[in-house]
C-alpha cells in the first residue's frame, strides 16, 4: 500500500509540475502577440528567384513575382521575440491552406546581392515547403 501511495504522490507531483510549465508558456505566448509598433508597413524583396512582398494594414500582405504570380493574405498583427525590443523581430503567420510564415528581423545591414542598397531588415518568407530569403524596409 505504501508503494502505491508513493507512486501516486510522485505521479501527481509530475503532473502538477507539467501544468505549471504549460501555464508559463501560455503567459509567454500572450506576451508575444502584443503589437510591435505603430508603423506596420514594409516592403520585402528577394533575388534568385525574384519576389516582393508588401505589408500594410489596409491592403494586407501581398506576395508577387515577375511571372505575375500573386498571393494575398489578410493582415495579421505580428508576433515579437519575447524579452526583445518590439522592432527587432516580427513574425507574421500568414493564413492559407499551408503553413506560411514571414519573419522580418532588424539587421545592421542587409544586401539584396544585386545592388549597392543596404536594407535595415532581413526577411525570410516560408510558403508551404518553399523558403525565400531577402531584405526589407519600412514603407
Amino acid at each position: 500500500m505504501k508503494k502505491v501511495l508513493i507512486f501516486c504522490m510522485i505521479a501527481f507531483g509530475m503532473y502538477s509540475s507539467k501544468m505549471a510549465i504549460a501555464s508559463q508558456f501560455a503567459d509567454t505566448n500572450h506576451l508575444l502577440a502584443q503589437n510591435t509598433s505603430s508603423n506596420e508597413e514594409f516592403i520585402a524583396r528577394g533575388t534568385e528567384p525574384f519576389w516582393s512582398l508588401t505589408i500594410s494594414k489596409k491592403g494586407g500582405i501581398v506576395y508577387s513575382t515577375p511571372e505575375n504570380r500573386k498571393l494575398t493574405f489578410p493582415y495579421v498583427t505580428p508576433l515579437q521575440a519575447s524579452g526583445r525590443p518590439a522592432d527587432l523581430v516580427r513574425v507574421y503567420r500568414l493564413q492559407g491552406k499551408t503553413n506560411n510564415t514571414l519573419i522580418i528581423k532588424k539587421e545592421n545591414a542587409c544586401s539584396d546581392g544585386m545592388s549597392d542598397k543596404q536594407y535595415p531588415y532581413s526577411a525570410i518568407l516560408i510558403l508551404g515547403n518553399k523558403v525565400l530569403e531577402g531584405c526589407a524596409e519600412k514603407k
